[in-house]
């Protein structure tokens, strides 16, 4: 029996089975090869937007004729470490080499990176091995041949003193390191944070033992206080920060002997002096990875970004092992160890359907009997509204996860190609049936096209809490295809919360709409001294005084918006507007900005839950998203009916009965 509170038997028992997993299958831990496991390794290197312009190139170049529903299931099947090569500038990424064998010879471009003395040491390297020849290539890294298909690719992970030949040529891997005096550097805030630390050309700084984490943008970073680390005798940049209530503080300095740097980030607000509390609703301990990561990790992290509420979640990958079931079932229920009076952190669940959508769960008293469908062959039932159902049975408040990946404005646009890109398709019918409690309007992808869906939801009535979820993976340090490597918390969940601050009192506040969700702003909207989730009355004619307040350098625009669309926009600051009210709307406020050195998104982007303006007791029923919606599920039923993997014609009646059920509820508003 263990004496660590944070790692119980169970626990302990199943991190040591993950280490397992990853030393023998490497960053898959041995799960179903799906294109997005197939993925992970080789998207490190390159943003998303260069990755998937390489990955589109190569299906238009090799089946120019293809329509774009096959151009999308042609991307999954591509090899992602041609993609890659593809994809890279000619100087590779820091941590990256490239052996580009040539029909002359070969060539290694790399970045030279710093190797501490005395003691040196080999670092880490992934090695691409682009095959320019026309005919197979053998590579020998470490005494193993790889065998690389004519204008082929592969990706090695190997160090720096590991021999490496190009048949019978040796690869001279000298240029990928130089020598540095050693120093050692002191960093210290006075409370926990999270440090940066990087030299010329980008290398990153990590305590001895440490993962050497990078995040979406590619910056190096680890948490705590008063850290001692080894690092080059050389000019390096160190940076503190913490979380988003924070800027963060900066200098330079060129380190001999033990250096001390102590900086501290200037506090930009203090939400919870006002009653708010901010959380990120969808973070990973385990989930598959290039490490193994530990409550400890989290724990850190937590205090580190100062994040208020802290909801880890027990998910599958592509598979049907479920990953941290073992933590969620010895602490269901309980606030983890390391939670205090303004932290809180609790296990809970991600349930997962590719196809129609996935759903995270915080405050549950208990483990589900069900965290996933449709995935190694399983059919894509029960629906997600049984999923809904049992989670709130267990006490949860529960929200559509990353719900839309890419621009939308029609209901085609919500189904796309068809295929399964775990964007929320069944939340139109569970917001109808009232089994859902929020959504995700920010997440790793399109906060225009989720928040866009999310307020033609609002527009046909359905009352639901815009939430914000990272999904970032603690077992990964680098990413750059997405921002799973970026510090949880890096957009939040606001909630005024009543009384003291614990998973049940955020639960609520969440559940009663009274939220925003953001990259960094913090945002207060009042409708004639209303907040969000609060309903008024009123009658056609009167008039509401709506007002925006922000506190964020990186806000460009604020926006009010209506059922009916912009009510009134300007720049940062504060805002105010007239309403005259005439049909039943809400209110919802926006704070936008282009990329910013304080976000770790690719925009600055918040929005607000809405104050609700009811018309004489009627609520909002806007014809026109009441057809956006049934048209919704017109195309919703075709998908399941074409698409659905389903055993039998009684899965396929289980649907059709949720669909028949929402759309009379919207067709009876559009009557009413």
């Amino acid at each position: 029996m263990s004496d660590d509170p944070m790692l119980p038997e169970a626990v302990a028992k199943a991190l040591e089975r993950y280490r397992e997993a990853l030393a023998e299958h490497g960053m898959s831990w041995g799960e179903p090869p799906i294109a997005y496991v197939r993925s992970m390794s080789p998207s490190r290197f390159v943003d998303d937007e260069a990755f998937f312009r390489a990955a589109a190139g190569r299906v238009r170049a090799e089946h120019p004729d293809s329509s774009d529903a096959e151009r999308e299931i042609l991307v999954r099947e591509l090899d992602f470490d041609e993609v890659l090569r593809d994809a890279l500038d000619e100087e590779p990424p820091e941590g990256l080499a490239v052996l580009r064998l040539t029909p002359s010879g070969h060539r290694l471009d790399g970045r030279p990176r710093i190797v501490l003395e005395p003691g040196g040491g080999a670092l880490p390297l992934t090695l691409l091995i682009d095959n320019g020849r026309a005919a197979e290539a053998e590579v020998g890294v470490g005494g193993q041949v790889y065998r690389v298909a004519p204008g082929g690719a592969r990706l090695v992970e190997t160090d720096t003193a590991t021999g490496v030949t190009a048949g019978a040529e040796r690869v001279d891997l000298s240029g990928l390191t130089r020598l540095a005096p050693r120093a050692r550097l002191r960093v210290r805030a006075g409370f926990p944070c999270r440090w940066s630390v990087w030299s010329a050309g980008g290398q990153g700084w990590h305590p001895d033992g440490g993962p050497a984490r990078y995040d979406h943008h590619g910056l190096p970073y680890f948490h705590g206080d008063d850290i001692v680390l080894d690092v080059p005798a050389e000019p390096l940049t160190v940076r503190a920060a913490r979380g988003m209530e924070y800027d963060f503080a900066q200098t330079t300095v060129t380190p001999h002997g033990e250096t001390l740097v102590e900086l501290t980030p200037a506090r930009l607000y203090d939400a919870a002096a006002k009653g708010w509390y901010g959380g990120d609703l969808h973070v990973h301990l385990n989930f598959v990875g290039d490490l193994v990561a530990t409550p400890a990790t989290a724990a850190a992290m937590q205090h580190g970004e100062d994040l208020h509420v802290l909801n880890l979640l027990a998910a599958n990958v592509s598979g049907h092992r479920v990953f941290d079931q073992e933590a969620l079932e010895h602490w269901a229920g309980e606030d983890l160890p390391w939670s205090d009076a303004t932290h809180v952190a609790r296990m809970g669940v991600e349930y997962r359907n590719d196809l129609l959508g996935h759903l995270h769960a915080f405050g549950m008293t208990a483990p589900p009997g069900r965290y996933h469908s449709g995935f190694a062959g399983a059919a894509d039932w029960p629906p997600t509204s049984a999923a809904c159902e049992e989670l709130r049975g267990l006490g949860a408040v529960v929200g559509y996860a990353h719900a839309f990946h890419s621009p939308v404005e029609t209901p085609e646009d919500v189904i796309g190609f068809g295929g399964p890109q775990c964007s929320a398709r069944m939340a139109v019918v569970d917001a109808a049936l009232g089994l859902v409690d929020s959504m995700e309007v920010l997440h790793f992808s399109s906060a225009a096209g989720s928040s866009a869906v999310y307020r033609r939801l609002l527009g046909a009535g359905h009352r639901l809490a815009a939430v914000a979820g990272t999904d970032s993976m603690l077992s990964f340090t680098r990413q750059r295809v997405e921002t799973v490597t970026n510090p949880l918390g890096w957009e939040r969940t606001y909630a005024r919360v009543d009384g003291p601050l614990t998973a049940a009192s955020y639960a609520e506040a969440v559940r009663r709409g009274r939220t925003f969700a953001t990259t960094g702003p913090f945002v207060e909207l009042a409708v004639d001294g209303h907040e969000p989730g609060d309903t008024i009355d009123r009658a056609p004619g009167d008039r509401v005084r709506v007002t925006v307040r922000v506190i964020g350098p990186e806000v460009e625009r604020l926006t009010i918006r209506t059922a009916d669309g912009v009510l009134a926009e300007g720049p940062p600051g504060e805002i105010t507007a007239e309403l005259v009210v005439g049909a039943p709307t809400y209110v919802v406020a926006l704070a936008e900005g282009a990329p910013h050195p304080r976000s770790l998104f690719a925009e600055v982007f918040a929005h607000t839950s809405p104050v609700y303006v009811d018309v004489r007791g009627r609520r909002v029923a806007r014809a026109e998203d009441l057809r956006w919606c049934l048209e919704w599920l017109d195309r919703l039923e075709r998908l399941i009916r074409e698409r659905a993997r389903l055993d039998s014609e009684e899965q396929l009646g289980d649907y059709l009965r949720l669909i028949d059920e929402a759309r009379d509820v919207h067709a009876a508003r559009l009557r009413a």
